[in-house]
């Protein structure tokens, strides 16, 4: 129920869009822009449309007002605030960001099923999927470095953060206080924020989000 009211006032957000072309993915957009694609058919089979959302990942986490732009065929179909809901033939197209990148960028269909879009084969989400198809071993280890890096932070963060809490006197006169058995030098926790980064973004060209993990260590 609450999804569904969430989903009604993001498709309320959507403005149409004023049919300017979709520009070429440059090579130095690729820490920046996501580009996703959707090739629908139509019933009878005739006539396929190609849906893309376009995200600029630098401007969203520098400006108040994120957009998310969807493409039909080329020009410019619809834009909205993120997180964004775009009606198309069959279904919604959903976009969320996460703090890393995009954690979500799907077609809902009305029956419920729910795919990702195809990522662009030059932006950094379709890189990663590129690697994940050539060498499925490497990809494989790669996430699950990423999936370590994140424990180990969530490791060190939750006792930092326990400690923190019972130095007020209004806890600690309840539960003591509290003494990190983790205490890691500046240039420790420098390179373990470093890690954590590449690790969510890592995680975000595959569209994986936890709450517990890429939110907490956004």
């Amino acid at each position: 129920m609450i999804k569904e009211w969430r989903r009604r006032r993001a498709v309320q957000r959507v403005k149409p869009g004023d049919g300017r072309a979709l520009q070429r993915f440059r090579w130095w957009q690729l820490p920046f822009r996501a580009l996703f694609h959707l090739h629908l058919t139509s019933d009878d089979g005739s006539r396929q449309t190609v849906y893309t959302v376009d995200v600029r990942h630098w401007q969203n986490h520098t400006s108040d007002n994120l957009k998310a732009h969807l493409y039909r065929d080329g020009r410019q179909h619809a834009m909205s605030r993120l997180p964004a809901v775009f009606p198309v033939p069959g279904g919604i197209v959903e976009v969320r960001m996460s703090p890393f990148g995009l954690r979500r960028c799907h077609y809902v269909t009305h029956d419920g099923p729910e795919y990702q879009l195809v990522p662009d084969p030059h932006s950094a989400e379709g890189c990663r999927a590129r690697l994940e198809r050539e060498h499925p071993a490497l990809g494989r280890a790669i996430g699950l470095l990423s999936l370590g890096v994140l424990f180990a932070s969530l490791a060190v963060l939750i006792p930092q953060i326990a400690e923190q809490l019972t130095r007020a006197e209004g806890i600690a006169q309840y539960t003591g206080t509290f003494t990190s058995p983790i205490d890691l030098p500046k240039w420790g926790n420098t390179a373990l924020g470093l890690a954590t980064l590449t690790a969510g973004t890592e995680r975000a060209l595959r569209l994986r989000y936890s709450r517990l993990l890429d939110g907490g260590a956004g």
